[in-house]
Order: structure tokens, then sequence, then C-alpha cells
């Protein structure tokens, strides 16, 4: 991939901090591949939390994962903190593509970039259901142009 083409920090509307764990890297040094879906899971899931649209107890809709991808462009080790970025790049009626890019405390341009879909669905009977107005309004602020 091009250097051009690789995201940078101005390229997302909210960052949250992921202190990164001795257990994170593997063997080769370095975080493993499968770390970057947890952080991306992670920073996601507190901003739908913290914005009280997501109840991961209670609540009668959830987001079910149904796609994920990732480019890795540069590595990063345990202790380095990484900070996630999020945009939306697609809000649609039953769901929403994330798209997250880490970064290296203080660097600009990402270490790795990926995306997952969000489909919401009723808890109880698993089927797709209309993004609510709340949640809307909180993905509406995130949605990249």
């Amino acid at each position: 991939m091009a250097a051009k083409d690789i995201p940078r920090r101005g390229d997302y509307n909210i960052f949250y901090p992921i202190t990164t764990r001795w257990m994170d890297n593997d063997i080769y040094g370095h975080i493993n591949n499968v770390q970057y879906y947890s952080y991306f899971d992670t920073a996601v899931n507190r901003y739908l939390i913290e914005q009280g649209v997501l109840d991961i107890h209670q609540g009668a809709v959830i987001g079910l994962v149904v796609e994920t991808h990732c480019n890795f462009f540069s590595g990063a080790a345990f202790p380095q903190d990484i900070e996630v970025g999020i945009r939306v790049a697609h809000l649609g009626n039953s769901s929403v593509r994330y798209e997250v890019g880490l970064f290296v405390e203080g660097r600009e341009d990402a270490i790795a970039q990926g995306h997952f879909v969000h489909v919401y669905v009723d808890r109880n009977s698993q089927q797709p259901v209309a993004i609510t107005d709340d949640l809307r309004s909180a993905l509406d602020v995130l949605v990249c142009e």
C-alpha cells in the first residue's frame, strides 16, 4: 500500500487510548494481529456505552459483527500505547460500517486500519431491527464525509 493510502489521524473524529499488555505480544516480538480486532471492538463499544446507546446487559437491541477486515502498515509492541480512531463509513437502516485506525501514541500515520460491520438485531429473536433514533444520532457524529 502506498504511503498516500495510509490513514492519518485527521481522518477520524474520535480517539480512545488502549494500553497494550505483555500478553498482546507474540513470539515475533510485536502485537499479534488478533489483538487489533479486540482493540477495534473495545473502542467502538466504549463509544456506544459512553453515549448511552448500548446496554450490554439489558438492552433489547444489540449489534452483531457480520464482517471484519484489517490492513497492517507497521508494527507495535508492548509497552507502546495505542490510540484508536473511529469513524462511520456507512449508516444503513439496520447496519453500520465502522472504520477504525490504530495509531502509536504521537504518530500521524496509522499502524493498521480496519473495518467491521454491525447489524443491529433484537436480542431475543436475533432478527434485524431498525437503528434507533438515539443510536443514529450518536453515529451521525462519526460519519465521515
